[in-house]
């Protein structure tokens, strides 16, 4: 029987109190909890780890071992992990490999069952997640939530198989996660009222305060492209008990630098109550998907963290079930190597494939906003070369294309702005939420290249000006790399700032291209089936 104490400035965020004391941790689990006076001057702290709630693991392109020896370093102990991206590309045998390599890390990762398996139906996908699928991963893998339903028209609309979904959840006493961006007054409403609990997609106050009216919580996200804290940071003073902290998407090179401690420390920075702010970060998410997980209470599993202040919460170590995983920003947990399960289906193409003729020069354009998932529709004259849409980069508005990596299609074409590039092209097998490969760029020859190069590592993401360029293979469904965390960070951290040196002033170019396929954001966005109006939801045509 192991045991060990622990002894510091102890943060008891249920009685909203900090006291000096001791806690002593008997195989795993917190026997007592000590007190023996006030809180201590130049004494470390201790408090209950930190909860990501809502993340796609895949998005970091590290497996769950991998995304766990980085998160640990930060004080984080637990995920709400939504496996979609690769349930998208792989099905069930895609959620299940999820559930077994996390099984190999001490990291609590909680698992939801993903309902939009096509997120629409006017893409290609790997797969399709059936309602009986949906009850199969709650009955036989124990999955605790049904994860974010996407498919908001369909749950206004009562598309039977959405509510079917929804009702099973319902029958397993599942909370089932929201993600209706924009959705107001009676829509959401009657969202909400389907039984959908949570949304981490509001980028307006006005939106947030709308859906707490109807009854959900919010999740203030900070990832790496979707930044909304700013814009909603004050519902941490006014609404303390519905909100939770969440990154949604963190790409490996920002995991590296901070997660859920980075948005802590700039709630303390603008003077919010500490015992509000961790509430949000610790307890919340304990409450709402009823976590069996640590809160630092005498007969709890010991999950914990320890900080040398609670103004910058440097974390010094990080405790899972009373083993240290990570101390002074190191992980303790040791690299394994994963499997590689993965459904790429396609050769290389030529530059004549990413031609496309026009009959009118007047043309709808994806507005790309830095920061956001959401995109407007712009109307432009577009540069058209013999017949040929080109891309135009005085006006920055360059070719933008969708490859179909299931089976061989005619890659879907168009114009995106802000993207900035000068020269050259990037390109990524990144793309939600089917995960077809994505490409931006100057000129069809580099496009071509940037596509080929990850086609030939079946998955990746890729800077090419010409035939000069370097990619970073992701041979785990085509949206994960089978490496060390830190060595993928590099890498990705390198092409990034090829991609800004090719001329993108975006915070997150790849991060933002992933997402210029993601079609339940509006406006405008691209499958590999053609150009797509968010708000009809329906295709739309590239000529007006």
């Amino acid at each position: 029987m192991n045991s060990n104490v622990y002894t510091g400035n102890i943060v008891d965020l249920y009685a909203k109190r900090i006291f000096y004391g001791s806690i002593f941790v008997i195989s795993g689990s917190i026997a007592t909890i000590q007190e023996t006076g006030p809180e201590k001057k130049n004494f470390p702290y201790i408090l209950p780890g930190f909860i990501d709630a809502h993340v796609h693991i895949e998005s970091s392109m590290l497996v769950p071992t991998e995304f766990a020896r980085l998160a640990t370093t930060h004080g984080t102990v637990a995920t709400i992990s939504d496996p979609h991206e690769i349930a998208n590309v792989c099905g069930m045998d895609g959620v299940r490999f999820m559930i077994n390599n996390a099984k190999n890390t001490p990291l609590h990762i909680f698992f939801g069952a993903s309902p939009c398996v096509p997120a629409t139906s006017f893409e290609t996908a790997g797969a399709t997640l059936k309602p009986a699928d949906i009850e199969e991963l709650f009955v036989k893998e124990g999955l605790l939530y049904l994860s974010e339903m996407m498919n908001y028209p369909g749950v206004l609309n009562k598309n039977p198989d959405v509510i079917e979904k929804i009702r099973i959840a319902q029958k397993y006493g599942r909370p089932i996660d929201g993600h209706a961006p924009g959705l107001f007054g009676e829509d959401a409403k009657e969202y909400a009222s389907a039984g959908i609990t949570t949304d981490h997609e509001c980028f307006t106050l006005e939106e947030a305060l709308g859906k707490i009216q109807c009854g959900m919580k919010i999740l203030i996200r900070e990832g790496s492209a979707a930044k909304n804290y700013e814009a909603l940071h004050t519902l941490i003073k006014t609404h303390p008990q519905s909100v939770m902290f969440c990154s949604d998407d963190k790409h490996p090179d920002n995991l590296i630098e901070g997660h859920i401690n980075d948005i802590v420390r700039r709630s303390i920075a603008k003077g919010y109550n500490i015992f509000d702010v961790l509430k949000c970060a610790c307890i919340n998410p304990v409450e709402h998907y009823k976590l069996p997980l640590g809160t630092l209470r005498e007969k709890d599993p010991a999950d914990f963290i320890i900080v040398s202040d609670l103004k910058d919460f440097r974390v010094t170590q990080t405790y899972i079930k009373g083993e240290k995983v990570a101390e002074n920003g190191t992980s303790l947990l040791k690299y394994q190597q994963p499997e590689c399960i993965n459904n790429f289906n396609i050769h290389p193409i030529t530059d004549g494939e990413l031609q496309l003729q026009l009959s009118s020069n007047s043309v709808k354009v994806i507005e790309a906003k830095d920061g956001e998932l959401v995109t407007s529709e712009i109307h432009e004259r577009a540069k058209v070369e013999s017949g040929n849409l080109v891309s135009d980069v005085e006006k920055d508005l360059l070719k933008i294309a969708v490859v179909n990596r299931y089976t061989k299609a005619k890659p879907a074409i168009a114009l995106v702005k802000n993207f900035g590039l000068k020269y050259g092209a990037i390109a990524s097998s990144v793309a939600h939420d089917s995960h077809n490969i994505i490409a931006v760029g100057v000129d069809d020859k580099s496009m071509c290249e940037a596509i080929n190069a990850i086609i030939s590592c079946k998955g990746g993401i890729s800077a090419f000006e010409g035939s000069n360029g370097e990619v970073l293979s992701l041979p785990v469904a085509g949206i994960m790399s089978d490496r060390e965390g830190s060595a993928v960070a590099r890498q990705y951290s390198r092409l990034d700032q090829r991609a800004k040196s090719m001329g993108s002033n975006l915070t997150s170019p790849f991060m933002t291209l992933s997402f210029m396929a993601l079609l339940v954001i509006p406006s405008l966005k691209l499958s590999d089936c053609g150009l797509f109006d968010g708000e009809t939801f329906d295709f739309t045509s590239l000529e007006i």
